[in-house]
This record gives structure tokens, sequence and C-alpha cells, in this order.
């Protein structure tokens, strides 16, 4: 059996929009002291991404987009040091940047990037990316719900354009539909996007898109598990399979946990080490266990926890 990557840098914690902001660095602090604590981590291998390029970047950004990000960023650094202490600036009500936000998403999407390389490569079969900014609602020329950079986007669009696969799948289980993911990979036949999301819920939309490389299935407030998994059997599967996927990447939200008051679903540990088995099976049949994953949403720091440990396990075999 192959083994399982973890990718994160200590520079995805510097990144910060303020106090109480539920999109916050001990996000990845209960992550590692949940691996730490049980054990999983020791069987996982680390490793520390470098910043994605700009080539990199424009697979699924526009140029004047990123320019803007970055500019704001050398910006922030210059009035950091004027006022004497950090600074923010909000791009929407709830999401805001400060000097080290730039680097920090770069720093994401380079995990994602790097970790599709490893397992391409065959020096891993899976991994895991414990990054933030989140990205899956970032979309090409916007950055919204916490998210600047669409890392799984980009690490998809780079495997189609860098590696020559004709068959990407992009799985979203965030209680949130990935509207910047869809933006990005809609009508592009070598990427499927399939996910389940909170409907009628942030953001205002979802899945009005009729593409043909889309399967985004709403759901009600209060769903629980069990029909989510019905979801999985008898929607997600039967496309994943006739696709047939050369690699699988994962938008990794854990906030339609139970516990978690982002959203209003009722999933648990066990549903997400479930959901992560029937991947990880259709991985196994067509594309060598192929599988990147990368951390979305996930907001009560215990049910992250926990979560991304199921999820781990199964990817781990532990």
């Amino acid at each position: 059996m192959g083994a399982t990557g973890y990718y994160t840098h200590s520079d995805c914690r510097l990144h910060n929009m303020g106090a109480q902001h539920p999109e916050c660095p001990q996000r990845l602090d209960a992550i590692e002291d949940r691996l730490l604590i049980t054990g999983v981590g020791d069987a996982l291998q680390r490793r520390e991404p470098q910043p994605a390029n700009l080539a990199e970047i424009k697979l699924a950004h526009r140029r004047m987009y990123i320019a803007a990000l970055r500019g704001m960023g050398d910006w922030l650094a210059e009035d950091d040091i004027a006022a004497g202490q950090p600074q923010h600036f909000s791009l929407d009500p709830d999401t805001s940047m400060n000097s080290n936000t730039y680097r920090a998403a770069l720093l994401a999407a380079g995990a994602a990037v790097e970790a599709t390389d490893a397992v391409l490569a065959g020096e891993l079969e899976n991994a895991f990316c414990a990054v933030r900014p989140p990205g899956h609602h970032a979309c090409g020329d916007k950055a919204m719900g916490f998210c600047f950079l669409n890392n799984v986007a980009i690490a998809a669009k780079y495997a189609v354009a860098r590696h020559n696969l004709q068959r990407v799948a992009i799985i979203d289980f965030d209680v949130h539909h990935g509207n910047g993911t869809e933006d990005i990979v809609a009508g592009d036949e070598r990427i499927l996007m399939v996910s389940f999301f909170q409907h009628p819920f942030y953001p205002e939309g979802g899945a009005t898109r009729a593409d043909a490389n889309l399967l985004n299935v709403p759901v009600a407030a209060y769903t629980k598990g069990e029909a989510i998994r019905e979801i999985v059997d008898a929607q997600w599967m039967p496309r994943l399979e006739a696709f047939a996927p050369e690699m699988i990447f994962i938008s990794a939200g854990f906030d339609a946990h139970r516990e978690d008051d982002m959203g209003q679903l009722g999933l648990t540990e066990a549903d997400y080490e479930w959901i992560t088995r029937r991947i990880k099976r259709v991985a196994q049949q067509h594309c060598q266990g192929r599988i990147v994953s990368v951390l979305e949403g996930g907001y009560d720091l215990s049910a992250l926890g926990r979560s991304v440990e199921a999820h781990l396990r199964v990817l781990a075999d532990v």
C-alpha cells in the first residue's frame, strides 16, 4: 500500500481575519492536536509545500485578480509598519486580508499542486492538505466566503494542463456550495464536479448551472447522514463510475457536521469515514487510488479534529 502525504505550513496560520472570525488559525491546531493524540499523524508523510507560482494560479484565476491580491498584500505590509500594528482590508462582509494572506493562499494552492505531482509520480498513493485559507468559494476573478485562491480548482486544472490527464473528478462535501469551483470548471468536459450542499444557504444561487460536467445536489437543512449516504450511492457513484476518473480531488469541508453551527446538516465522523471509503473505492478501481484532499470548511474545532481524523484513517489505512 502506498503512503499518505500530509501537506501543511506554519505560515498558513499567519492569515487572520480578526478576533472571533470562525475561519481562524486554531483550526489547523485542532487538526494537529487530534492527529497527535490519536497517533494517526505517525502514519502520514509530512511535507512542507512551496508557494504556488503565477503560471499555476493563472490556470484558474484571471491575471488582474491575482495582481490585485498581491498588490493589496504589499500595501497592507507597508500599512502595518506605518500603523505599528496589523491592518486588515475587507473584500466582502465575511472575507478580509492581512499582510500575510496572499502568501498563505499561495502556500495553500502550492500544497495542492505539489500533492498532485507527488501522487501522479507514485511517491504517494494519496494526500491531505491541512491548509488555509480555504478555496472553494473563490471564483476566477473574485474572493468570497473566506476564500482567495481556489486550491482544488487550481490543482485539477494543473492535472489536466501539465500532466495531460483527460478525466479528473472533484468531489465537494462541504456544507456550502462550491460556487467558485463551479465557476472555474463548468463546461470543462475533462473535469467532473460532484457535490451535495445545504440549500437554500450561503452562497445565493446554488447549483443553477446545468453544464454536463456538474452534479451538484442541494439538500434541505437538518438532512442527516443516512439521506446523504443515499445521495452518494444513488447519484454520485453512477456518475463517477461512468466517468472513470484518472485522479480524484476532494474539497474536504467538515462543516456539515451536526456540531458545527456554521451549517444545519447532521453528519457525524462516521458519515465522513463512510463517504471517504466510497471515494477511495472509486479511486482504487479507476486511478490506482490517486486522491488529493484539501481542507475547506469546518469551524467547530473539536468536530473538525475528529472528522479529519476519520477522513485520514481511511486514506492512510490506519
